[in-house]
C-alpha cells in the first residue's frame, strides 16, 4: 500500500462520526440561543429591574432620611427629652441607608453603560459560531455523506473486480486458447 493510499475498512465509522456531528449541531444551537436569552435577560434586568429597583430605594432612602431629621429636629425642640441619642442614631442609620443606595445605583448605571461595550464583542463571537454551525457544519454533514456514497461504491466495484473472472467451458467445436 503506498502513501497515497486510504485503507478504509467501514463506512460505518464515518455514519457515525456524521450522526455525532448532528447531535453535536442540535445541541450547540440550543447552547447558543440559551447564552442569547440570558445576555438578552442579564441586559433587561440592568437597564430596568435593577435601575429601578435603586432609584425606588433611593427616594425611600431619601424620605426616611427626611423623616428621622424631622424627628431629631422636633426632639431638639422640646423640653421634655432631654436624650435625643435615638433619633441622631436613626439620622446616622438613615444617611448609611441612603449613602449605600445611591451607590447601588451609580453602579447598576455604570454597568448599563459599559455593559454592551464588554458583552458585544462576546456576543460576536457566539454570532461566529451559530454562523458555523449554520453554514459550514451543514456542509461538512454533507461531505461525509457524499464521502460515505463515494466509498460504498468503490467498494462495489472493487468487489466485482476481485471476483473471479468467469470460465469459459471448452466446447468440442471450439479450439482451445
Amino acid at each position: 500500500m503506498s502513501s497515497n493510499q486510504a485503507k478504509v475498512t467501514s463506512v460505518d465509522v464515518i455514519d457515525a462520526f456524521r450522526a455525532s456531528l448532528i447531535i453535536f449541531q442540535s445541541k450547540a444551537r440550543r447552547c447558543l440561543d440559551d447564552a442569547a436569552d440570558e445576555l438578552r435577560r442579564t441586559r433587561m434586568w440592568l437597564q430596568h429591574e435593577q435601575r429601578q429597583r435603586w432609584e425606588n430605594a433611593v427616594r425611600k432612602c431619601a424620605r426616611d432620611l427626611e423623616l428621622a431629621e424631622q424627628e431629631l429636629f422636633s426632639a431638639k425642640l422640646s423640653s421634655m427629652r432631654d436624650n435625643i441619642s435615638f433619633q441622631q442614631n436613626a439620622v446616622r442609620k438613615a444617611k448609611a441607608a441612603l449613602a449605600h443606595a445611591e451607590e447601588k445605583l451609580r453602579n447598576v448605571k455604570a454597568w448599563n453603560r459599559n455593559f454592551d461595550g464588554l458583552a458585544d464583542p462576546l456576543a460576536k463571537q457566539l454570532e461566529g459560531l451559530r454562523q458555523f454551525l449554520d453554514f459550514n457544519l451543514p456542509k461538512g454533514i454533507t461531505f461525509l455523506v457524499q464521502s460515505t456514497r463515494t466509498l460504498e461504491a468503490y467498494a462495489e466495484v472493487h468487489e466485482t473486480s476481485d471476483a473471479p473472472a468467469p470460465t469459459l467451458a471448452a466446447s468440442p467445436e471450439a479450439p482451445p486458447p
